[in-house]
């Protein structure tokens, strides 16, 4: 099915393999530089794809940006996790859809030599390109695996900590992911993780619109429901670390492809504004679950 086919039937109507083939298909080409845009095909480079800028927009330091290598950075994180991870010298981290590397390489940094980091991605083309980026740069304490989050090719209850950037709304059973997380969390182990959800119904154009999908927006549910889902893996202690409306910093920041956005869908800012919320979380593996 051609892009522009897919874009015309809704997403309610799509099984959930379906959508995945989507997501990996968008990512794969962002990997490989033939669409270094993640909000859909008519916005320019500069809404998500403006490496440097986006990243600092939504938190990470400039001296972290400068450290990591190039082409780690992709510029598509809806916010800077790492260091409210707390990290320890010799802690095992796990990076949930890992990308290019940027989040990989930069906890590789905070546990040291005698730490370990597992990124954990599903779309060949990242793998390659961050592994590629490891090599080069020297990162003898990471490694990439390729998988899905609903069943991570990871071992229980193995690592100290996980994190994630802006991936989590991209998967279907988001129950899964949280489950898995749980699964391979060492007891008292904790989670950082940035992401979006909905505070209000998106309206149907952006709902049924698979470039949306793949655009980190109409994947992406409810807060009652997505902490709900948290919580029944047995992941407690939840904190929001930080919270805004990801449309209105897209929108002050790169207006012109923010429009262009709104105008593929026939919507005004006014329609979306509040609804669309990017936030960073911390939680931890209660004993409950194991």
């Amino acid at each position: 099915m051609s892009a522009k086919s897919a874009a015309e039937h809704p997403i309610e109507t799509r099984d959930a393999e379906e959508l995945v083939a989507r997501v990996r298909e968008r990512y794969g080409a962002i990997a490989e530089g033939t669409n270094r845009g993640c909000c859909g095909p008519t916005v320019s480079t500069a809404c998500c794809g403006a490496e440097g800028a986006v990243s600092a927009l939504v938190g990470y330091a400039p001296a972290d940006l400068a450290r990591v290598p190039e082409g780690a950075n992709l510029g598509l994180g809806c916010g800077a996790p790492i260091d409210h991870l707390r990290l320890e010298p010799g802690e095992t981290v796990l990076d949930l859809g890992s990308g290019g590397g940027l989040d990989a390489f930069l906890t590789a940094e905070r546990v040291g030599p005698s730490g370990r980091v597992i990124g954990v991605d599903m779309t060949p083309a990242m793998l390659e390109r961050a592994r590629r980026n490891a090599e080069k740069a020297g990162y003898a304490n990471v490694e990439f695996r390729e998988g899905r989050l609903e069943a991570l090719p990871v071992e229980d209850a193995s690592v100290d900590a996980v994190t994630s950037n802006c991936v989590i709304n991209l998967v279907p059973d988001k129950a899964a992911v949280f489950r898995e997380v749980a699964r391979v969390l060492k007891p008292g182990g904790r989670l950082v993780i940035s992401d979006i959800v909905l505070d209000g119904r998106l309206p149907e154009a952006i709902a049924r619109d698979i470039a949306a999908y793949v655009g980190c927006i109409s994947g992406a549910v409810s807060r009652d429901d997505y902490f709900r889902l948290v919580r029944e893996a047995g992941l407690g202690e939840i904190e929001i670390l930080t919270d805004t409306d990801s449309l209105a910093v897209l929108v002050q920041s790169f207006p012109a492809e923010a429009q262009s956005l709104l105008d593929r869908v026939g919507l005004r800012m006014e329609d979306v504004r509040g609804t669309v919320r990017s936030i960073t979380f911390r939680a931890r593996k209660t004993p409950r679950s194991g």
